[in-house]
């Protein structure tokens, strides 16, 4: 007697494959919510399929036959926006832009669109999240009015396509892919089907016409792109938009990139008339005052672009059993190691003192690079020791107290030269106790030998 073989799995994750034999409210592997769906009879249709002999246009060359020429670079009017993007938008391209609720990504594309206009390339703007008055209010307020921006408050898929058509345009932006949807899928707008459906119908029409597409994706609670993650390997470029509400600067930074590098970072300050650009924020993370003890000069490193960012430290002697330590804008856990370091291999004691360790101007300064200038920072403050301005730090500390080489250290030291910083106190003072005599030698504050402790 033939044994009867198993029905196939009857549902299936859109996000990640895995198969069940009934139906769940939460993907087993991927632990996505709504994602599993029915799946559909195999018809077996792949075995019909008649091939088809490729156009003249379409046909196969080898790729040393193929120029480059009919895709050049157009600028979108916003430098910083350019520099992210490898010089330039791609035509054809698919570009994501994703960031927080409220950090600016509908102004900052509202002045590329604007921009492109400007250069006399026709530009649709189709918003699904505000009407056409809202849309125009902020226009007005940044300047961004102009003819050849079409604006079009539109939901549906199949209409923005029919604005495609209509308008003819050479840039099209959709705000937001998350909440435009297709009648053609079942589900509201936003799942994970309808998200794939619309971004592949906008990739097509964009590699079809060389149109470029720039669609504004949301993000989840942790920060990435809401959505499938199948969204990410359809587009050409993903960028993120960033920033502090507390503070006004921005950032975007290229997380994938098919025509340029993804190490570049776009800076850009909010203001009250709308997103400006900030081609050199060098001065933006430097304090304007007297040199005052417990203070360092940092170099970062923003993709390409290296940023002299200060490091402050403020330490108070206390009775308490357990320390405060207190950090902003720099990794706590690398603070608390470095604080360890200089005791046991510097001599210098910060048990019994609450530390407070910040950047200035709300920039996040994470990198081992700054393990040095929150050292010498920490010190200056316990010893009264003042760094002059002409003095930066750069350098990972290790356990046994050596200062370890960073990467792109020549880049930090060349743009600190330029800044005007006459030493950078990094490797080549191979201990943390040499670096810290070395400060000490420079101190700006001083009142005498006697005054002051050796290190």
């Amino acid at each position: 007697m033939a044994t009867r073989k198993p029905a196939p799995p009857a549902y299936v994750c859109t996000e990640c494959g895995w198969t069940t034999a009934k139906w769940v409210g939460r993907c087993a592997e991927c632990q996505q919510w709504g994602t599993v769906q029915e799946q559909g009879a195999q018809t077996g249709i792949l075995s019909r399929i008649t091939p088809l002999a490729p156009t003249a246009a379409k046909a196969a060359r080898p790729i040393t036959q193929i120029t480059t020429e009919d895709a050049p670079r157009r600028t979108s009017g916003v430098g910083e926006f350019d520099r992210v993007l490898g010089g330039g938008i791609v035509p054809g391209a698919a570009i994501l832009l994703s960031g927080e609720p409220g950090v600016g990504k509908s102004t900052l594309l509202l002045e590329v669109a604007a921009q492109a206009a400007r250069s006399g390339r026709r530009v649709l703007y189709a918003s699904a999240e505000e009407s056409p008055a809202q849309v125009r209010l902020r226009a007005e307020r940044t300047g961004a009015l102009h003819d050849e921006l079409y604006l079009a408050s539109e939901t549906d898929l199949a209409t923005i396509l029919g604005h495609i058509d209509e308008v003819a345009p050479q840039l099209v932006i959709v705000d937001s892919v998350q909440t435009v949807s297709s009648s053609l899928i079942d589900g509201a707008a936003g799942q994970p089907s309808q998200v794939r459906e619309v971004a592949a119908t906008l990739i097509r029409v964009a590699k079809d016409r060389g149109l470029p597409v720039i669609l504004v994706g949301h993000v989840t609670k942790d920060g990435t792109v809401a959505g499938p993650r199948v969204l990410e390997h359809l587009v050409d470029v993903v960028c993120h938009f960033e920033g502090d509400r507390q503070t006004s600067l921005r950032f975007i930074r290229a997380l994938k990139n098919r025509f340029g590098p993804t190490d570049e970072v776009g800076c850009f300050e909010m203001t009250g008339a709308g997103i400006s650009e900030v081609p050199d924020p060098s001065g933006l993370f430097l304090s304007q005052g007297a040199t005052e003890p417990g203070t360092c000069v940092a170099i970062s490193l923003e993709g390409r672009r290296a940023l002299p960012v200060e490091v402050q430290a403020l330490t108070i002697t206390t009775t308490a059993p357990n320390p405060r330590r207190v950090v902003h804008g720099l990794d706590s856990s690398r603070v608390a190691m470095v604080l360890a370091i200089l005791e046991r291999r510097a001599h210098i004691k910060t048990s019994n003192l609450d530390v407070y360790v910040s950047t200035v101007g709300g920039v996040r300064f994470t990198e081992p690079a700054a393990d040095l200038a929150i050292a010498i920072a920490v010190a200056g403050s316990i010893q009264q020791i003042s760094v002059p301005r002409t003095v930066a730090a750069v350098g990972e500390l290790s356990l046994a107290g050596e200062i370890r080489p960073v990467t792109q250290s020549a880049q930090r030291r060349s743009e600190a030269a330029r800044l005007g910083y006459e030493q950078v106190v990094d490797d080549r003072s191979k201990t943390l106790r040499a670096a810290l005599n070395d400060v000490r030698a420079r101190n700006t504050n001083r009142r005498s030998d006697a005054d002051i402790p050796p290190f």
